[in-house]
């Protein structure tokens, strides 16, 4: 019967080699779902499919420049209304939607211009009533203080677990240098740090969004490196060299 050795990958019992193989292709798939996740959520900040720097931009620091309400109205709904009225709605939003002048100001222009449409077609925002009106007219900020500390510290705690389990097994790899196989366990969890923080930076300036792309690319580079490295000493490598 084998002995239980830890000295590599391929002199692992059976039973370990099980362990870390199944291990190794669960994260490994997780890894892809979250990659798609990410793409179907950050990746369609702009409208548009794949993710970019737009993308994390206005995921994080938001689109400044206005609001929802006033890139319709000089948009797409600016036959619907005369000027003075959108005029009056699109400083109101850049005011931050006071609602001391809703009933007065706004409430009105909604129900002559807008409601017809609003409140009776399905998939539009009924923007005759003000809690929903206050929401479009909001000046896009991106990602909440809030939301930012939650997904953090998720963040921070459960990847740094995966990233152990992967360096972990990756540890009993052979065939490295010793100073490579170092740097590339370290590697994940120090572009993870980089990838949150470079969140908070970008809630302050656009121009960090580089660093969230910097990030997570390096962390995801170095963790598939060690993944597949892993798998190929325990499934491949020892039934070539028994070949050999």
């Amino acid at each position: 019967m084998k002995e239980l050795t830890w000295s590599s990958l391929e002199n692992l019992a059976l039973p370990v080699k099980a362990l870390f193989t199944g291990y190794l292709l669960v994260i490994g798939l997780g890894l892809l779902m979250a990659g798609g996740q990410i793409m179907l959520t950050h990746g369609m900040a702009d409208g548009k499919f794949g993710l970019s720097i737009d993308d994390l931009v206005y995921s994080y620091f938001g689109d400044r420049e206005g609001s929802k309400l006033e890139a319709k109205l000089n948009g797409s709904m600016k036959d619907n209304a005369p000027p003075e009225a959108r005029l009056v709605m699109i400083k109101w939003a850049r005011a931050e939607a006071p609602e001391a002048e809703w009933e007065t100001k706004i409430k009105p222009l909604t129900d002559q211009y807008c409601v017809a449409c609003h409140a009776n077609m399905p998939g539009l925002t009924n923007i005759g009533e003000k809690d929903l009106m206050i929401k479009v007219a909001a000046i896009d900020k991106g990602a909440s203080l809030t939301t930012l500390t939650r997904v953090s510290h998720i963040h921070l705690f459960g990847i740094a677990f995966i990233f152990f389990f992967i360096g972990l097994i990756f540890s009993f790899a052979t065939g490295f240098n010793p100073i490579v196989k170092a740097l590339l366990i370290f590697t994940p969890f120090l572009f993870l740090i980089i990838d949150i923080a470079a969140w908070w930076l970008s809630k302050i300036h656009p121009g960090f969004a580089w660093l969230v792309m910097i990030g997570g690319t390096g962390y995801s580079i170095a963790s598939t490196v060690m993944i597949f490295s892993s798998l190929y000493q325990i499934c491949i490598k020892p039934f070539r060299t028994t070949k050999a």
